[in-house]
């Protein structure tokens, strides 16, 4: 199942740069959120945090379980957790605002989500 997230993953950022190429900050701050999402669930799949039984079904639970399961054990650093929260609150307000996401705003989604994608498939070989 781990595999499978991160397929999604890295789908959800292959789709995050053409996006912003075209200067859709939104779908690029979307598509952000969304790999490091699926990335997450990776991740919690991988370190036994997750499965068919325990499903977590909500932003917030992955926020949470990831934090207490994760970051707070020291299997994943502090500045991944920070990244998805920071990433969560671009996706927030390119999802819900009428304003798009600013362009510094999006290529630093993008650049975190890319950083956060390889450091939980790292995590998950590990």
């Amino acid at each position: 199942m781990a595999e499978s997230y991160l397929g999604k993953a890295r789908r959800a950022l292959a789709a995050a740069r053409p996006l912003f190429a075209t200067g859709d900050t939104e779908g690029a701050c979307n598509r952000a959120y969304y790999a490091m999402h699926d990335a997450a669930h990776a991740a919690l799949w991988s370190a036994g945090l997750e499965d068919d039984g325990a499903l977590v079904k909500t932003h917030a639970g992955l926020m949470s379980t990831f934090a207490q399961g994760l970051v707070t054990t020291g299997k994943v650093g502090i500045e991944h957790g920070r990244a998805l929260g920071q990433v969560q609150k671009f996706r927030l307000l390119a999802d819900y605002t009428a304003d798009p996401p600013a362009e510094s705003d999006a290529a630093q989604a993008i650049a975190l989500a890319e950083a956060f994608v390889a450091a939980m498939e790292a995590a998950g070989d590990a």
